[in-house]
């Protein structure tokens, strides 16, 4: 027999046990179709977390006052400011800011306080996250930072502010709530340490520039005024919240940490976004390992399927391969013909799945995405050729290798005993 009428015998065994047929395929498809999802996905993810490493800058390092424990991955000064750190030992004033800012390879020290207050605007009133600095610094903390039209930076008005756009307009509200040229009054409760009552402190600002979003939830999500108003406002009695601390460049954001560490201990809180996007990507790494050992331990079910399905052709087709071997067929034929089906099941599975896992990664991520509360930025889903081509090659190497049994077993029968066969 020549490969061609190979082909056409094993094509014709898949086509006249077609249920069977089709439920190995399936078997092989979802193997295939999970691996193929779980790829792109992973790589949609990977280049998100690259746009927001950059949008971050990645030469900043964010200092606190937290404790930090001995070999952690950095204290509360993160992007949000949040942490739960023990009483602080250090107090980040001027004196620590000087300091800092004297130290080898650090270009800029941005000292910043934090905090939560009532933003009343006409008959509304919202609760947002203030962030108090030098409004002139926001593109270095956020490079690509851009306003909308009409915007103004006001660095020496203690009465101007610049807002989110998620903060001017809220989502889901048909008018905005903070227009350029308006003003708006932000009340800050705080208890008074003296007498230990609630007090309130309000002051009225006019909105002078709106940020576009830049994927950096620093100031995607908050009010940025000037340290003096800041200063005011939150009580903070010149007592910073938070530190940003420029590196030259990012290849000396660790000397630069290590350079802090040697001045204050662990009684200082240093994240960078380095270490942020470490651990992120360590996150996701875990959950597409996991979600990769289901795809492989489906394509091994699939093999299963193939080893089934081939075995019972082996004992339903008995006969006919005695009358193969009758006429002249030869044991290399015979394993032939079924690893050429067992080739047919796996290019058929793997094609499909391929199609159907492309299909679910975007399925999946739009899924993932409208389930986001936060509105944040969402990823798609990015299929190399190479990922999607060792897929296709893994499903039908493991069918093809799953039939070798069967076909083995098929090509050893002797003639008289399989002609013998009911």
């Amino acid at each position: 027999m020549n490969i061609k009428e190979i082909f056409i015998l094993s094509f014709e065994s898949i086509w006249d046990r077609k249920v069977r047929s089709i439920l190995t395929i399936l078997m092989v498809m979802v193997g295939s179709a999970l691996l193929v999802a779980v790829n792109g996905i992973s790589a949609g993810f990977r280049e998100s977390f690259n746009k927001q490493f950059n949008n971050l800058a990645p030469n900043i390092l964010f200092i606190s006052n937290s404790q930090q424990a001995q070999g952690g991955g950095g204290g509360g000064g993160g992007i949000g400011g949040a942490g739960l750190p023990a009483a602080p030992k250090i107090t980040l004033n001027a004196a620590v800011v000087n300091r800092i800012h004297s130290l080898p390879y650090v270009g800029d020290v941005i000292p910043n306080y934090r905090g939560s207050a009532t933003v009343q605007s006409q008959s509304e009133s919202k609760t947002d996250a203030i962030l108090s600095m030098n409004p002139e610094k926001l593109q270095v903390i956020a490079p690509t930072l851009e306003f909308v039209e009409g915007s103004t930076i006001q660095p020496n008005n203690p009465a101007s502010m610049i807002v989110a756009q998620d903060v001017a307009m809220p989502a889901g509200d048909a008018n905005p709530f903070l227009v350029i040229g308006r003003s708006a009054k932000i009340t800050y409760s705080f208890v008074d340490p003296v007498s230990g009552k609630q007090k309130e402190e309000s002051k009225n600002f006019i909105v002078s520039g709106i940020m576009k979003p830049t994927g950096n939830p620093t100031i995607d999500s908050g009010i940025v005024i000037n340290l003096q108003a800041g200063n005011s406002l939150l009580q903070k009695s010149d007592k910073f919240d938070s530190l940003f601390v420029i590196a030259q460049t990012t290849d000396f954001v660790d000397i630069v940490e290590q350079e802090i560490r040697n001045l204050y201990g662990n009684n200082i809180g240093i994240t960078t976004v380095k270490a942020i996007l470490k651990t992120i990507q360590q996150f996701t790494g875990g959950i597409s390992a996991f979600l990769s050992s289901i795809g492989i331990v489906s394509l091994i079910v699939g093999a299963v399927g193939v080893i089934t399905t081939l075995y019972t052709a082996v004992i339903e087709r008995t006969r006919e391969i005695g009358t193969l071997k009758a006429i002249g067929a030869q044991n290399r034929n015979i394993l032939s013909l079924f690893l050429v089906e067992a080739l047919l099941i796996g290019i058929f599975g793997a094609t499909i799945g391929l199609m159907v896992g492309v299909g679910f990664g975007y399925v999946l991520t739009a899924v993932i995405s409208s389930s986001n509360s936060n509105g944040g930025s969402s990823s798609s889903p990015i299929y190399l050729m190479s990922g999607m081509i060792m897929v296709w090659l893994l499903s039908i190497g493991l069918s093809v290798l799953a039939g070798a049994l069967p076909a083995l077993k098929a090509s050893r029968l002797l003639p008289i005993e399989a002609l013998r066969s009911q």
